[in-house]
């Protein structure tokens, strides 16, 4: 990957023979608090989504530059699953999810590219009992202990919300978060900032900083032309 590390979420995401598609979210070792995966999805939504791994990364920016081919980006994990939800009198709260498995199921050798069905060990087959069809449910895909950070993400200061999250900017040898990117204000007087990593106290479902809104407010514009080193 080159120096610049800035990914801004909306980024158009190419192989070396052409697009793939956009960047929607970040997934975050938050204990690390590295980027581990892009996920990149079809700019119109059609087709799938797929976490591809930051070692593919060769450029950030516009766009974000991929050392495979369209081809290879198709073989990566798919970014959304499907859950089959049991109807209420059936076994409430057992699921069967179908999609890519980390590795072999018991007793099924699926692996990347299968579609057959498979269960983690403290889960089992619903039952079904006549009470109703059951339904799917597409949910994002993100690898265990991780978390994903989506741009519009909420973002809060010990004394409020004061934004929304734009993107984030990461060291180029080790993929360690160093900045959030921050769209603060209101619709007239909007400016990007970078928050630094050391000030974020959660990286979840919301972001959580130490600082005030005041302090984050006092922090100086993001300059597009000239960005973080």
């Amino acid at each position: 990957m080159s120096s610049a590390a800035e990914f801004d979420i909306g980024s158009e995401v190419a192989g070396s023979d052409g697009v793939c598609g956009v960047l929607t979210r970040l997934v975050v070792d938050p204990v690390a608090r590295a980027v581990t995966h892009l996920v990149v999805e079809p700019r119109h939504g059609r087709g799938n989504g797929h976490l591809v791994p930051i070692r593919y990364v060769t450029t950030a920016g516009t766009p974000i530059e991929l050392s495979c081919t369209q081809a290879e980006f198709a073989k990566f994990e798919r970014a959304e699953e499907t859950d089959y939800l049991a109807p209420p009198n059936d076994l409430t709260g057992y699921t069967v999810r179908s999609g890519f498995s980390r590795g072999p199921g018991p007793g099924l050798g699926v692996g990347p590219g299968s579609t057959n069905l498979w269960v983690l060990p403290y889960w089992r087959l619903p039952v079904m009992s006549g009470g109703g069809p059951g339904k799917l449910v597409t949910h994002d895909r993100v690898p265990l202990g991780e978390v994903d950070v989506r741009r519009g993400d909420a973002v809060h200061a010990t004394d409020g919300e004061i934004g929304r999250i734009d993107g984030l900017v990461i060291e180029p040898e080790d993929h360690h978060v160093t900045h959030i990117l921050l769209q603060e204000g209101h619709i007239w007087h909007e400016k990007q900032v970078a928050i630094p990593i050391g000030a974020v106290t959660r990286v979840g479902d919301t972001i959580r900083l130490s600082l005030s809104k005041d302090e984050v407010r006092d922090l100086p514009p993001v300059d597009a032309d000239h960005p973080l080193a």
